[in-house]
């Protein structure tokens, strides 16, 4: 199944204009949304979905964008998972990447779509080998059973909308979005200027500041108290790590939420109140009502 010319160059231009819109998001401070009251009045939280379709369509349908014009959505992680095409076992999670982009062109102030590892490893070639399987080349087989030739000019325009992503959300009030945080930040010197100056060739490298940034998984309460004070919240909420009930609370400052699977959560914030954690966990809901917290 190769698409179009009509097709493939919509999605060009469709990827173009999402990594102009992520530039010129109003809300962007640096690499950090700041949401205030002065841009909306509530903000869906969502965390991994791997490609997982049922997931992202409810997203979508919760969300309500178009009738909800004060409302903001974070997403995070569609890349590496769900459907895969029957005739190569190449990954469609690349269909579902361009959906977000399609999101952010129709909904450039009110959507915003987190940097994650597994993105991160798209635009730098970066491999991730899970279950036996390499990932990223399962993700360029299912970019070339839907481009065929055309599959690394489509590629080529993935790379500055990936590039370009924020690398975090902060709710006014006290609360900051992130995929993850980075490890030892209580022992060792956090390298914050990502978060404000453009992210430059060295700070993308393995092991450089965004790597810490988004492959971190260190959910020690002095991690996560030092990490909340240099970027001065209250409560952090994190995807990353998957959690069979949906979320986790690792420590008093944490949650980490997962929208992958059948107990899929979100969470609906109001921007510009105090919330505290047990605020925060009282407003996570299933992605799908027909599952149910134990």
């Amino acid at each position: 199944m190769v698409a179009t010319i009509e097709y493939i160059e919509e999605t060009i231009e469709t990827l173009s204009k999402a990594h102009q819109a992520n530039a010129m998001t109003e809300s962007r401070l640096g690499n950090v949304i700041e949401l205030n009251t002065s841009f909306g009045d509530e903000v869906m939280v969502t965390a991994d979905l791997h490609g997982h379709r049922q997931n992202f369509n409810a997203i979508r349908q919760i969300a309500d964008l178009a009738n909800h014009p004060r409302r903001h959505l974070i997403l995070q992680e569609v890349c590496h998972g769900g459907p895969k095409y029957p005739s190569s076992g190449g990954c469609m999670s690349h269909m579902m990447l361009e959906d977000v982009a399609k999101l952010k062109v129709q909904f450039p102030q009110q959507v915003h779509f987190i940097m994650s590892n597994h993105e991160w490893s798209e635009l730098m070639d970066f491999p991730i080998l899970k279950n036996q399987q390499m990932l990223n080349l399962l993700f360029r087989f299912g970019m070339q059973e839907m481009y065929g030739p055309a599959t690394d000019n489509v590629r080529t325009a993935y790379l500055p909308f990936l590039r370009t992503l924020p690398l975090a959300v902060r709710v006014e009030k006290g609360i900051w979005i992130s995929h993850t945080l980075p490890e030892n930040v209580d022992r060792e010197k956090f390298d914050a200027k990502i978060l404000d100056q453009e992210i430059n060739e060295s700070d993308m490298k393995e092991d450089g500041p965004l790597f810490q940034f988004i492959w971190g998984r260190d959910f020690r309460q002095a991690n996560a108290d030092a990490f909340a004070n240099y970027v001065e919240a209250d409560v952090l909420i994190h995807g990353h790590e998957p959690s069979e009930e949906g979320f986790d609370v690792p420590n008093s400052r944490q949650i980490i939420l997962d929208s992958h699977g059948d107990n899929a959560t979100y969470a609906m914030l109001p921007i510009g109140k105090n919330l505290s954690q047990q605020d925060i966990i009282k407003r996570i809901k299933k992605l799908r009502p027909a599952a149910s917290f134990r």
